[in-house]
């Protein structure tokens, strides 16, 4: 079984943490890109959901670029996943390739809607903040040891 991430999540997850390892200054859009691994076409599109969503503040100009809009405590990664992607939940029963619940739940769903509740609940509960400080931790002890 394979839980991949799109693209656009994948990407947006990426811009977010360089913004949070950079703390309060600007970010640019290249410079995004070039940190974190991202083609620079598909970054605008990105920051720009991620602005309508509110997580990112731009500030355009020569001199401008990307901050966080809120602290990286309080910004999850379910809230990044959905400011580029819309509502994380399956629209799409596992076998009958339509809506459950319109003529009846699935056999499966009861044990899907469980497995999908849990992935949103950690990711509900992974921020910015703690992503980093754990990777930073995890850093260090690399090098002590």
């Amino acid at each position: 079984m394979r839980l991949d991430l799109t693209k656009r999540s994948d990407y947006a997850i990426r811009a977010m943490l360089a913004l949070t390892m950079t703390g309060d200054g600007l970010l640019s859009s290249r410079k995004i890109a070039e940190e974190m691994k991202i083609p620079p076409r598909f970054l605008p599109q990105i920051m720009g959901d991620l602005t309508r969503a509110g997580l990112v503040d731009a500030h355009p100009g020569r001199a401008g670029g990307y901050k966080l809009a809120q602290a990286p405590g309080s910004v999850t990664l379910l809230r990044v996943i959905e400011a580029v992607e819309g509502d994380p939940h399956r629209q799409v029963c596992v076998m009958r390739g339509t809506t459950c619940g319109q003529d009846g739940e699935c056999g499966v769903h009861d044990v899907f809607y469980a497995a999908e509740s849990a992935i949103l609940e950690k990711l509900n509960g992974a921020t910015l903040q703690g992503i980093i400080d754990a990777y930073r931790a995890k850093q260090a002890a690399a090098v002590a040891g």
